[in-house]
């Protein structure tokens, strides 16, 4: 059997080197080599891709829960036994979103309410500062005076002029009476209509915790 002549390569005219064959099929291998790597590297990346999308689309969507409506008026009467004393427990309308209900405050303890009233914008918080000192309501206003007062069901509020809503932090309106030895604070970034209108309905209490102190 005759050996095959050694072949012929188009781009040299001639036959190749023993040297030249090997180096030529070192670079199909190496081509070969490369090429079914990208092939792995996509094939892993279109299984990874696809475990996430049955990931995305398996797992159950829902709203996130509710949050559970405070109750104002429970936590007044634990806050009233704690403290041993009468805190408000305000009459607003059941439209008005409860933000928080609890006690602040370092050197005046507070009982503090925050609403956000229903078509309206903002905040409206009534607090009643336990015994506080005079100086009280200008902490919580960042300074700002009584500009008139005004009668709301019998009880004389003072109204106070905010002339920096942003230094007092965004409190546009502030109404304070007193409620025997507490401090009552009705404020917010609400109109003062809004501001009256709570501070109207808590007129009996206030009467009522001005007369237990006498």
């Amino acid at each position: 059997m005759m050996a095959r002549p050694p072949r012929i390569v188009a781009e040299l005219g001639r036959p190749e080197t023993p040297e030249e064959t090997a180096d030529r099929k070192a670079a199909f291998s190496q081509a070969y080599r490369a090429s079914k790597t990208t092939r792995n590297l996509v094939a892993a990346l279109l299984v990874t891709l696809a475990v996430v999308l049955v990931v995305v689309f398996a797992v159950p969507r829902g709203m996130p829960p509710e949050r559970e409506p405070i109750d104002v008026g429970a936590i007044a009467e634990s806050v009233a036994v704690t403290e041993g004393r009468a805190v408000l427990i305000p009459d607003v309308p059941d439209t008005w979103t409860v933000n928080s209900a609890r006690i602040e405050g370092d050197s005046v303890r507070a009982w503090a309410i925050v609403y956000v009233p229903d078509e309206a914008s903002g905040f409206l918080r009534i607090a009643q500062g336990f015994d506080a000192d005079a100086a009280w309501t200008t902490r919580e206003l960042s300074g700002d005076a009584v500009e008139r007062t005004v009668t709301l069901d019998g009880v004389e509020w003072q109204v106070y002029d905010i002339s920096d809503p942003s230094r007092a932090g965004n409190v546009s309106v502030a109404l304070s009476t007193q409620a025997g030895p507490d401090t009552v604070l009705v404020y917010g970034s609400t109109d003062e209509e809004t501001a009256e209108a709570a501070a109207t309905a808590l007129a009996d209490q206030v009467r009522a915790i001005a007369e237990e102190a006498r």
